[in-house]
């Protein structure tokens, strides 16, 4: 896997260490099945907001659960390197569950940034966040792309 992954456990004592050398630590996470435009700019956006960007991806069991078992996807382990590749991307951690409540419980980073498909109001994790002091950062553009419409365009549903 790229060299920015790390597992859970050994990211959280890093992210301690750069947070006690004064580094804003912010999160993103999700499926990230199938990439495109939209999610780089997401990442570039939520990196604006601190000095160190960590992407939490979902599992593969996870994924298949939360987007369906007929839909294309790469594997976690490509999904962790494509995603590491990026400059934008400081590290990546797999996250088994289905919604983040374990990563944010382990990693308490300074930012929890969510896409504009989310608002404050509607962001599942809103209560744990203000519980552990998470300030939340709805980044990125309008809702132009998305792993769906590209799913559906390669398998040639879609104009």
């Amino acid at each position: 896997m790229a060299g920015k992954f790390m597992k859970m456990e050994d990211l959280a004592a890093h992210i301690r260490l750069l947070k006690s050398k004064g580094k804003r630590v912010v999160m993103c996470n999700g499926v990230f099945d199938l990439l495109h435009v939209g999610h780089v700019r997401y990442f570039e956006d939520a990196k604006k907001h601190g000095d160190i960007l960590i992407v939490v991806i979902n599992d593969d069991v996870s994924a298949r659960k939360l987007k369906g078992t007929s839909r294309p996807y790469m594997p976690e382990a490509e999904r962790a390197e494509l995603l590491g590749a990026l400059a934008c991307v400081d590290f990546v951690t797999i996250h088994s569950g289905e919604n983040m409540v374990g990563a944010l419980t382990v990693l308490r980073p300074d930012v929890h940034a969510k896409g504009t498909d989310y608002t404050h109001e509607n962001l599942p994790e809103r209560e744990l966040d203000a519980k552990l002091g998470i300030e939340i950062a709805i980044v990125g553009g309008p809702k132009d792309h998305s792993s769906t419409g590209l799913a559906e365009r390669v398998a040639g549903k879609k104009g």
